[in-house]
């Protein structure tokens, strides 16, 4: 697949607009050889994306027309709407890349035009950021469909962000009982206190906001900002199994095992270490032996709308606590709230250590391998930098 062209100045500004009205997309490049076949190859940001927000899962889905599949699609423009349909396919050939299109589209694009699509009320939304000034759109007098929709997604955000915090702060200095006495254990008692389900951590937690809680005792450590598995078909070892088997360690009963951080510099004690590949836009996952050994990769860009999605909107949550009889106990003290990060320093931190990747192979415990990104505090202010701090 090619690479997305640069945006413009004109495009950068469509994108910062709908990022600060709370607009969660993925974008896509209608490439003139596309437009003329009705054609748009998925790429992995977009794939995540429709993934995470409910659209499509092209994972569960089959080669062939038969199995095509059709959500509802609006292409909006400067004062109109235009109602049609999005299709999501695998087609017999070529292996079956995954594909989609939203009918109509050629008669409001050319090529080499970019779209940000976004998904609302179960309908799958497009605005052309190469012609179309949305800021311009979005402050005229007059009411049209895409000031409608971007005023609606943005009044919704503002609410459940007021509705939360009104939530911790009408339990302000009430003590709770950890459900379990476990590193997880105020997360899920946060969960139940909100009446959500434990997630598999891939989407946001309360409607549409991600939490992430700590101990005020241990501020001072990192804070987990996602997990992601590496790109095992670019790969050289192919699983965390095959991970442990030529890096792992045995434990002192006997189990082979791999846990352990890795950071660009130095190498950890296995001789593991991370190198941000910018020309082929790759994170390497290397060992330093007698000579570099390649062990894994993760794509940038699907790194960088991880982040994105994940964290669009967070409640970084931090409790006072205290063990008393062999239980915990803890009370809220503070909630950070942070909104749109800065995908473009993603790659900076993780070079300057700031950003680290625990892997957990073959645990012990017998909880899945995991690969865990964390980013130390002193970063917080610059992967983030619109953020409040309430009292509770």
């Amino acid at each position: 697949m090619v690479n997305m062209r640069p945006f413009t100045e004109f495009e950068q500004n469509n994108l910062k607009f709908l990022v600060n009205q709370n607009v969660k997309f993925t974008q896509v490049e209608i490439t003139p050889t596309g437009l003329k076949k009705g054609i748009l190859d998925s790429t992995a940001p977009m794939r995540a994306y429709f993934l995470e927000e409910g659209v499509h899962n092209y994972s569960e889905q089959l080669q062939g027309p038969e199995f095509k599949q059709m959500r509802n699609a609006i292409i909006l423009t400067e004062d109109s709407q235009c109602i049609t349909q999005a299709s999501f396919y695998r087609p017999n050939t070529k292996k079956g890349d995954p594909r989609m299109w939203i009918y109509k589209l050629g008669s409001y694009t050319e090529g080499s035009d970019i779209h940000v699509l976004f998904y609302f009320n179960e309908t799958l939304y497009s605005i052309n950021i190469t012609r179309i000034d949305i800021e311009k759109c979005y402050n005229t007098v007059i009411i049209t469909p895409m000031k409608e929709v971007l005023m609606e997604i943005n009044q919704i955000a503002n609410s459940v962000s007021e509705e939360l915090l009104g939530k911790f702060r009408s339990v302000g200095g009430q003590w709770f009982e950890s459900e379990v006495l476990a590193d997880t254990g105020i997360g899920r008692t946060i969960e139940s206190f909100l009446g959500i389900d434990m997630n598999s951590d891939k989407t946001p937690d309360y409607k549409g906001i991600e939490l992430k809680s700590h101990r005020e005792k241990r501020s001072s450590k990192k804070n987990v900002l996602f997990t992601q598995t590496p790109d095992w078909d670019l790969s050289v070892l192919k699983s965390g199994r095959e991970i442990v088997a030529k890096y792992g360690y045995t434990t002192d009963e006997g189990k082979l095992t791999y846990q352990n951080t890795v950071q660009c510099s130095p190498p950890n004690s296995q001789a593991l270490f991370l190198n941000v590949n910018h020309l082929d836009e790759l994170l390497e996952l290397q060992a330093e032996r007698n000579k570099i050994e390649d062990v894994a990769v993760w794509h940038l860009m699907k790194l960088h709308n991880r982040l994105l999605i994940k964290h669009h909107e967070t409640f970084w949550i931090e409790v006072e606590n205290e063990i008393n009889d062999g239980k915990e106990y803890f009370r809220y003290k503070q909630v950070e709230h942070t909104k749109n990060p800065n995908v473009g320093q993603f790659d900076v931190l993780i070079e300057q250590n700031i950003i680290t990747v625990d892997l957990l192979l073959s645990r012990p415990s017998g909880h899945g391998d995991t690969y865990s990104f964390k980013i130390k505090k002193k970063g917080m202010p610059l992967l983030f930098p619109e953020s409040i701090i309430y009292t509770i």
